[in-house]
């Protein structure tokens, strides 16, 4: 069985866990470990992402109009509140395959981010702990579905919103670098307010969501280790933000939860499903509170057997 790759959708909240825990004397390894191979998973764990894929492939084909924000989760991050730390677009057409994920992802061998559209079942096999994960998915209504796959498959535009430079915690409104979630938003704002392409589109975008009202994430890092590490780590930056939050370590960044908060707001209609599984269960819990760590079901939840 072939070795993963953990290359995709480098999240914020994944690289300042690995920060803290190898801190800045072990940065080469730290590196060498996110962009090389991971352990390869199991037959048994291989099998029980294809299905966890099968159910959430079949929620969209029977409830999404086209398109949806998809995020999933990693590592357990709930030390900075994070749950699912990496989102994409899932189309129903156009990427190469059914429900295909466009998203943005760190190329470790070009050292550079890229767009990569991933088949679903790989999208969720990028689960970070196999045996139990993750996902939410936000399905907007038909027509800004419809323009959300317009902007998505306009090539130029795609591009054009894709940053030089790649930055997992970057700064939300920074056009210094760009982390996979913001190049969502910002793909959201150019499809929301019909942008034509230019030069400048990544500063219309973000000029659109500030007036939309869009909040980024407040993360609080907690430990001025990422301050030493940021000087070693080419995927960690601190630059692009202002000095009194370098210091604080309250980072404003996108993530999916400030994406679904937005697009709930602004697609009136819009629905929110979130799935876990654990054991031999899928739990989906629909428009409800988050699910529970250990993703057990509470009563309204549909509960599958996986």
């Amino acid at each position: 069985m072939a070795r993963r790759r953990v290359v995709v959708g480098l999240s914020f909240a994944l690289a300042l866990a690995m920060v803290l825990s190898a801190g800045p004397a072990t940065a080469g390894s730290l590196i060498a470990g996110v962009c090389g191979q991971t352990p390869p998973l199991s037959a048994a764990q291989h099998d029980r992402l294809l299905r966890f894929a099968a159910v959430v492939r079949e929620v969209l084909d029977t409830e999404a109009h086209g398109a949806a924000l998809v995020a999933r989760s990693g590592l357990d991050l709930s030390r900075f509140g994070v749950r699912h730390s990496h989102a994409g677009l899932a189309l129903a057409d156009g990427a190469g395959s059914r429900w295909a994920v466009r998203q943005l992802y760190y190329d470790c061998d070009a050292a550079q981010p890229r767009l990569y559209d991933q088949g679903l079942a790989g999208f969720v096999a990028g689960l970070h702990a196999p045996d139990r994960g993750f996902v939410s998915l936000l399905l907007p209504p038909p027509d800004a579905a419809r323009r959300l796959v317009g902007t998505a498959l306009d090539r130029p535009r795609a591009l054009r919103l894709l940053a030089a430079r790649y930055s997992a915690n970057a700064h939300a409104w920074s056009l210094q670098y760009q982390n996979c979630n913001q190049w969502v938003a910002e793909l959201m704002a150019t499809a929301e307010g019909a942008l034509p392409d230019g030069d400048d589109l990544r500063a219309r975008a973000q000029d659109w969501l500030r007036d939309a009202g869009y909040v980024p994430a407040s993360v609080d890092a907690g430990s001025h280790a990422v301050m030493f590490a940021a000087g070693f780590v080419p995927w960690v930056r601190l630059d692009d933000r202002p000095e009194d939050e370098r210091y604080s370590l309250v980072f404003q960044l996108s993530l999916p939860r400030s994406l679904e908060a937005f697009g709930l707001v602004r697609w009136p209609g819009a629905r929110r499903v979130t799935l876990c599984f654990a054991g031999d269960r899928v739990v989906l819990r629909r428009d409800g509170t988050p699910l529970s760590e250990d993703c057990a079901p509470q009563p309204g939840d549909e509960v599958r057997p996986l």
